[in-house]
């Protein structure tokens, strides 16, 4: 045994096995040098009864100085009740970002989430998250790497809010399967977001109408017209089939796994979507078959971006969004003397405040009553 210095661990040789020269200063500090004359400074302990011996570096990337410091450390953490080399090969080992979201996909996106969900989800971990945090560690992935991530989104707030959302469910899973100690979106706000008021006046919806019936795709047409006479989510009005409608009492029965709050919804449907579905359902038995079906056998249409981009673009309304025929519908219905309760019920809401965006609307009507008093005066 010697003080393990660069003068004399240069001068030891390689033997046929691996040769170990341990401080005289410092206990279980020492360098082993392989057959191959490879010199790495280690650091050997004992824990809960058993040896364990940790690899700290190479020499001549540390030098002798630099070596003994590691190994102070290491082995005061050792007094402390703790396990270095266990803590590095559990480092490791330790699940990646990457993992993470695909545990995340398969274990909670798939079993709960909508296709079109699952669709936004898997287009946000792809665009966004697993560049920027992929190979990275579950636990070392810190809240200011996802503030780093949402500032680059501040510019489009509901997107960056949306992958919030999805952050933090992910880490919230991971902390559940201990994964992570702790979950790093906690304590982030999220952006303001600016609802759009956009919707449809009566010119418009009548240039609509008007390229859709000239339109030689009538199966996307005919989504967008019941979209328009139901206030729908476009999810609600291509995953239907048929048994959900009864046509002769114009109710559409919407089973709970196609609604946005998971819960079973009957809606009255007006004169215009019976007869609409009515004539679409002619030469039809099966009621089990989709109302949309898609050109692969057993499954809906699930995307019109093209049709619409499309037909907004020649009735000139290419700032409007297949959504807003949904406030279409809905606005509408305010405007007219409709009560918001009501549109709420066809809507689906379930908390009254979602409704109340359309509230300004409902002053036209009212106007118009208390203006009535010109003629009674």
């Amino acid at each position: 045994m010697a003080r393990l210095t660069k003068r004399f661990i240069d001068l030891l040789t390689p033997a046929a096995n691996d040769r170990f020269e341990w401080d005289d200063e410092l206990p279980g500090f020492g360098v082993r040098v392989k057959p191959s004359g490879v010199k790495s400074y280690v650091v050997q302990y004992r824990k809960d009864g058993r040896s364990r011996r940790m690899t700290l570096g190479r020499h001549g990337v540390l030098t002798a100085e630099e070596a003994r410091k590691l190994a102070k450390q290491h082995l005061g953490s050792v007094a402390h009740g703790k396990d270095p080399a266990q803590e590095r090969t559990d480092s490791r080992t330790a699940p990646t970002v990457r993992e993470l979201a695909e545990d995340y996909m398969e274990r909670h996106a798939t079993p709960n989430k909508r296709p079109s969900s699952l669709r936004n989800d898997k287009t946000m971990l792809r665009d966004i998250v697993l560049p920027a945090l992929g190979p990275r560690k579950v636990r070392e992935v810190s809240r200011r790497d996802i503030e780093s991530i949402l500032l680059q989104l501040k510019p489009t707030p509901y997107k960056a809010n949306r992958v919030r959302a999805l952050l933090s469910k992910m880490f919230s899973l991971a902390k559940g399967w201990g994964w992570c100690d702790a979950n790093p979106v906690e304590g982030i706000a999220k952006y303001q977001e600016e609802k759009r008021d956009r919707w449809l006046n009566n010119e418009e919806l009548s240039r609509l109408i008007d390229v859709l019936d000239k339109h030689p795709n009538q199966k996307c047409a005919n989504i967008v017209r019941l979209l328009t006479l139901t206030g729908a989510r476009k999810g609600e009005v291509m995953s239907a089939t048929w048994d959900q409608f009864d046509l002769d009492r114009g109710t559409w029965t919407k089973p709970a796994h196609t609604t946005k709050q998971k819960r079973l919804e009957h809606v009255p449907l007006s004169t215009q979507a019976t007869a609409l579905l009515a004539e679409m359902k002619r030469g039809i038995n099966d009621e089990t078959a989709y109302v949309f079906p898609s050109r692969i056998a057993g499954q809906p249409v699930t995307e019109i971006k093209k049709f619409w981009d499309e037909v907004r673009t020649a009735a000139r309304i290419k700032n409007v969004r297949i959504h807003d025929l949904r406030h279409t519908f809905a606005s509408h219905l305010v405007s007219g003397g409709v009560s918001l309760p009501i549109v709420g019920r066809l809507l689906g809401h379930t908390q009254p405040q979602t409704t109340q965006r359309y509230a300004h609307l409902a002053d036209d009507p009212l106007r118009e009553a208390a203006n009535k008093i010109r003629k009674i005066i």
